[in-house]
C-alpha cells in the first residue's frame, strides 16, 4: 500500500481508504467488522464516516456507522494506526429529510458544529477526530455534475464561511480536530476557504471529498489544478460509479439496483467501452477503474465502499495495480469521445 500526504496537514493516508456509509444499515455490524479487518490487513488506514450515516439516513439508525467504526477501533487497539475522518451535516446535504439531526435549523454555525463534533467524538469513542469535513456546502452549488453554470441565490440566513472556518479553527486549537476538509465543493468554495485561512490565520483545508470515476471526471475541469497547486488532496468517492464500472449491469446482473436504473444510453456506451478495454488487457473492470483513480496526481486517497465483505474482497484486488501507459491513453480516448456521460 502506498501512503500519501493529506494536503499540508502532516497526516499520511493510505492511497485507498474505506468509506463506511452502509455500516449499521445495509451492512450489519459483524460484516462491517470483517470489512474493517480486511481493509486494515490490506494496508488501508483511512476510514471515512459521517454523522448522518448509514444511508439511507433516518432517525432510527443515525450515527450507527460512527459507533461501529469506534467499537472496531477500540476492540482492535489501533487508534494510533488509523486516520479517522467524519463529517458534519448541513442543510445542503443531498440525502433527503434530515430534520432528526438538530432540527430545522441545522447549518454550519458555531452551535451546530460544536454539538456535531462532540456527538461524533462520543460515538467514535475518541478524543480527537483526525479529519473533520463539511459534508455539503451550505449554499447552493450547481457546478459539480453539470456542464454549465446555473445561478441560484443564497438563502438570506446563510452562515458566512468566515464563521464556519472560525469555529473549525477553535476545534483545531482545542485539540478536538487535527485537520479540516470540505466535500462536494466547488472551485470558488475551495479558494474562498483558502483565502480566508491565509488572511485570518485559520486552518487550511487539507482535503476535498468529491466524486471521481471514469464516468465522472468533472473534478479535472477546475478543481484538479487547485488541488495540486494549493495542496488540497482529493478523497475520491464513488470510484466505481455505484457499481456501474464493474460491468455487471451490462450482463443483466443486479437488475434491481440503483446503478441499473442510472444506466442511460450514454453511460451504457461508456461502460461497455471501458469493460471491453479492461478485458482486452486481462484486467477486472473494477480494478482498472480503481487503479485509474489512484494514479491521478491530485488524488490523496480513493474511497472504496462495499455493502458486504465479499464486495470489498474483490475491490481490494486493485491494490498494487499500476496501469500501463497504453491503457491510460485508451481510457482517455474513450473519455474524450463520451466525457462525463449523462
Amino acid at each position: 500500500m502506498e501512503y500519501r500526504d493529506l494536503g499540508r496537514s502532516g497526516l499520511k493516508v493510505s492511497a485507498y481508504g474505506l468509506g463506511v456509509m452502509t455500516f449499521g444499515g445495509q451492512t450489519p455490524e459483524d460484516d462491517a467488522f470483517r470489512q474493517l479487518d480486511m481493509a486494515f490487513e490490506a494496508g488501508i488506514t483511512l476510514f471515512d464516516s459521517a454523522e448522518n450515516y448509514p444511508t439511507p439516513t433516518g432517525p432510527k439508525t443515525q450515527g450507527r456507522s460512527e459507533e461501529i467504526l469506534g467499537r472496531w477501533i477500540a476492540s482492535r487497539g489501533v487508534r494510533d494506526k488509523v486516520v479517522v475522518a467524519t463529517k458534519v451535516a448541513g442543510p445542503g446535504n443531498a440525502a433527503g429529510d434530515m430534520t432528526h439531526i438538530r432540527g430545522e435549523d441545522r447549518c454550519f454555525d458555531r452551535a451546530n458544529i460544536v454539538q456535531a463534533v462532540d456527538d461524533s467524538l462520543r460515538r467514535l469513542g475518541t478524543d480527537c477526530i483526525d479529519l473533520y469535513q463539511l459534508h455539503w456546502p451550505e449554499r447552493p452549488v450547481t457546478t459539480l455534475w453539470r456542464s454549465r453554470y446555473s445561478y441560484l441565490p443564497d438563502d438570506p440566513k446563510l452562515t458566512p464561511i468566515e464563521e464556519t472556518l472560525g469555529v473549525l479553527g477553535e476545534l483545531v486549537a482545542a485539540g478536538k480536530v487535527r485537520a479540516i476538509g470540505v466535500c462536494n465543493e466547488s472551485a470558488w468554495g475551495v479558494m474562498h476557504y483558502l483565502s480566508l485561512a491565509e488572511s485570518s490565520g485559520l486552518p487550511r483545508l487539507a482535503s476535498i471529498q468529491n466524486g471521481y470515476s471514469l464516468l465522472d471526471r468533472y473534478f479535472e475541469l477546475g478543481l484538479a489544478e487547485i488541488a495540486m497547486r494549493e495542496g488540497v488532496g482529493l478523497l475520491g468517492y464513488s470510484p466505481l460509479a455505484r457499481g456501474l464500472l464493474t460491468g455487471k449491469h451490462l450482463a443483466g446482473e443486479e437488475a434491481g439496483s440503483t446503478g441499473h436504473l442510472m444506466l442511460t444510453p450514454n453511460k451504457q456506451a461508456a461502460v461497455a467501452a471501458y469493460v471491453a478495454l479492461a478485458r482486452e488487457h486481462e484486467l477486472e473492470p473494477s480494478h482498472m477503474a480503481l487503479a485509474f483513480a489512484r494514479q491521478q496526481p491530485f488524488m490523496a486517497s480513493v474511497l472504496m465502499a462495499a455493502s458486504s465483505a465479499a464486495q470489498l474482497e474483490s475491490n481490494l484486488g486493485a491494490i498494487g495495480l499500476e496501469l500501463p501507459k497504453e491503457v491510460v491513453k485508451a481510457i482517455n480516448a474513450i473519455h474524450d469521445l463520451n466525457p462525463n456521460p449523462k
